[in-house]
């Protein structure tokens, strides 16, 4: 393996973490609803067990409700069930076909837990960034190691690592910072 794919390497799997954790960001609740928090809920579906979304049509009713629209109409009281079942504390009430599930206010307490919730998220990311960067080096090294990089290429290699680590944990502590701000927006 080159340094050039190495690099490639890790900032391959640098990116994969940065998904990641903004796809576990999503999961968070805001001050807002979204749709995304009910991607944990799972609903039996002839004997397997399907994500909502699998099952329903989910959108914003309004600002503070999440409509839920089975597309089969015997759906309804399983879909009910499995939301309120959830671990996200939400009480959703039918409407018909349609599942109305009002998103609670939510308590400066809450909002307080949440945005350590997003911080310890943000370090395991960061975490798993660096040791990210760690592999990429050592990698290098061994090829410095075996006669297949001199130590020039080295030191330019782990500079070029540095950087591309330093954009990434950037990037992470500003997705931290923009979802403490919406959590904590009334």
């Amino acid at each position: 393996m080159s340094i050039p794919e190495i690099h490639e390497q890790a900032e391959h799997k640098m990116l994969q973490s940065l998904e990641s954790f903004k796809h576990g960001l999503t999961k968070i609740r805001t001050g807002r609803p979204s749709p995304q928090l009910l991607d944990t809920v799972h609903v039996e579906y002839y004997g397997a067990m399907l994500p909502l979304s699998q099952v329903a049509n989910l959108s914003l009713l309004d600002a503070r409700t999440i409509g839920v629209a089975p597309w089969e109409k015997g759906m309804g009281a399983k879909i009910e069930k499995a939301i309120r079942e959830s671990d996200l504390g939400l009480n959703p009430s039918s409407q018909g076909d349609l599942i109305r599930v009002p998103m609670p206010a939510m308590t400066e307490e809450r909002r307080k837990e949440l945005t350590k919730v997003v911080r310890n998220d943000g370090e395991a990311a960061k975490i798993a960034i660096r040791n990210l960067r760690r592999d990429a080096n050592d990698a290098v090294k061994r090829l410095v190691k075996d006669k297949l990089a001199s130590e020039d290429d080295e030191r330019r290699a782990q500079d070029d690592v540095q950087k591309l680590t330093d954009r990434m944990i950037n990037e992470v502590d500003r997705l931290v910072a923009s979802k403490e701000q919406d959590i904590m927006a009334v």
